[in-house]
């Protein structure tokens, strides 16, 4: 792991610290051709060198949230908009079971855009 990368999750307290990681792990094995770097001082997730999703935290409830790049172009009923035009938020509860059913299906949606 890239030395900004690891310094961003250790930089974090649990529980967003184990929560993210757990994401990154989970975002990595989605799919062979996702890879990780940093852009913006957060963790960017790539497939095939176009900006798939990144990880970050919430400034004002501080939880983790997976922004999705393609969000607009993605229907799923847990994923916000909020003010932003492109991107879409899934936003994760440290403190309860990670999502990976909602995660995957939502991650789906996006390779089936970025195939098309």
């Amino acid at each position: 792991m890239h030395r900004k990368l690891q310094e961003f999750y250790n930089s974090k307290s649990e529980p967003n610290q184990s929560c993210l990681l757990a994401l990154r792990d989970i975002i990595l094995t989605f799919h062979e051709n996702i890879q990780e770097t940093i852009k913006y001082g957060m963790p960017c997730f790539v497939y095939n060198k176009k900006q798939f999703c990144y990880l970050w935290t919430d400034k004002k409830t501080n939880n983790p949230y997976l922004l999705i790049v393609e969000g607009k172009n993605i229907d799923h009923p847990l994923l916000e908009q909020g003010d932003r035009k492109r991107m879409k938020i899934l936003p994760i509860d440290p403190l309860e079971d990670i999502p990976i059913s909602t995660i995957r299906e939502i991650f789906t949606k996006a390779l089936e855009f970025y195939l098309n």
